[in-house]
């Protein structure tokens, strides 16, 4: 029951959190840009004044599909936010920049990130099956149940430890879009909301992730009681 209660907290606050972030990032996209410039031309702007040479902006498609990729270095922004002129393109596109600087920076978290990322590719294809397989011999090989447990907990682990790797992003950016009059200070507010909104999509995925854990470990005790 109190996972129950765990669970259905978690779904709900997701739905706010999705409701709050696509009402922020609409209203940030009705405000244009005063120069004009496209979420292209923010991201190759902000990775110039970084120092940082070797990573390419490109296009891709879908809506909200914009990342970073450290393997072949590339800004990777959606196709709105790559040719739009307002204030959530320039926001996300400094966002995702934001993160070429943390690794061109050495920022910490970043590194524990990129070491996880390997392990976790690999423990969440394996999770499903270790815990049905778990589940099943429950009473005969609980060892077995408690490692589906353990990789599960390097995904959650992941979650947890992206948190400070979004904020971060999204500090940066905003520190500079302020410092280079891209947003104009009237619309600050705006981008702020749209960024902040997004980073809670990633805490709400953290906590949903910790609540799946919980799940788990409450059966491997129940059962085994």
């Amino acid at each position: 029951m109190t996972y129950w209660i765990l669970f259905i907290g978690v779904a709900v606050l997701s739905y706010v959190v999705q409701v709050s972030f696509q009402k922020k990032f609409q209203k940030a996209s009705q405000l244009p840009i005063l120069n004009g410039m496209a979420g292209r031309e923010v991201a190759v702007k902000m990775l110039a004044d970084h120092g940082i040479r070797d990573v390419k902006v490109t296009s891709t498609p879908g809506q909200l599909t914009d990342n970073f990729n450290p393997t072949n270095k590339t800004v990777n922004l959606s196709e709105a936010v790559y040719s739009q002129t307002n204030v959530a393109a320039a926001a996300v596109a400094a966002h995702e920049c934001g993160h070429a600087v943390q690794h061109a920076q050495g920022y910490f978290p970043v590194k524990v990130r990129s070491a996880l990322v390997p392990v976790v590719s690999i423990t969440s294809k394996l999770v499903p099956f270790v815990l049905l397989a778990g589940m099943l011999l429950i009473n005969v090989f609980p060892q077995v149940f408690w490692l589906g447990i353990a990789l599960f907990a390097f995904s959650t682990l992941f979650s947890f430890v992206t948190l400070p790797v979004e904020i971060d992003a999204s500090r940066r950016a905003l520190a500079w879009l302020s410092q280079t009059d891209i947003i104009d200070p009237s619309n600050e507010v705006e981008a702020r909301g749209a960024l902040r909104a997004a980073a809670y999509t990633y805490v709400v995925a953290a906590l949903s992730s910790l609540a799946t854990l919980i799940y788990y470990l409450s059966i491997f005790s129940g059962r085994r009681s």
